[in-house]
């Protein structure tokens, strides 16, 4: 049964750590420099689409695997942050690619609309990067 408790407490670690939080202190390295891109969903513990969305974030972010990262900012513990973007309503999601803004969208969508939306940006940058590495060998 402890085997049992253990390996719960062990998905339930993973799923937490599928999206990361991100700061004011940290968003520019977090973000801005990552050579990934980054999805931003800007939420609030209040907001019931934002807790909709939530699972399919943490889902995205498993089965992208690092090649986009996922982050969360709390426009209540982080409002500078949502002032800065002109965050107006939630969920906003920005995604980031070397350190640009590539698309904004608001509102709870589902998991195909959200692939759909950043996987032209995503397929861009990898293959951006093949390219890249193919030239340099």
């Amino acid at each position: 049964m402890d085997s049992d408790r253990q390996t719960t407490k062990g998905e339930q670690a993973m799923e937490r750590q599928a999206t990361k939080t991100v700061t004011g202190a940290t968003f520019e390295q977090e973000v801005l420099r990552s050579p990934v891109p980054v999805l931003v969903d800007f939420w609030a513990v209040w907001c019931g689409p934002c807790r909709m969305v939530a699972p399919i974030l943490d889902e995205l972010a498993r089965e992208w695997n690092g090649a986009v990262t996922v982050a969360k900012v709390n426009v209540d513990e982080q409002p500078d942050l949502a002032q800065r973007f002109g965050i107006q309503s939630i969920p906003t999601m920005i995604l980031f690619d070397q350190g640009q803004i590539r698309d904004r969208f608001v509102g709870a969508l589902p998991k195909s609309r959200i692939k759909e939306r950043i996987g032209q940006t995503v397929n861009t940058s990898l293959t951006a990067q093949v390219s890249v590495t193919e030239v340099s060998s």
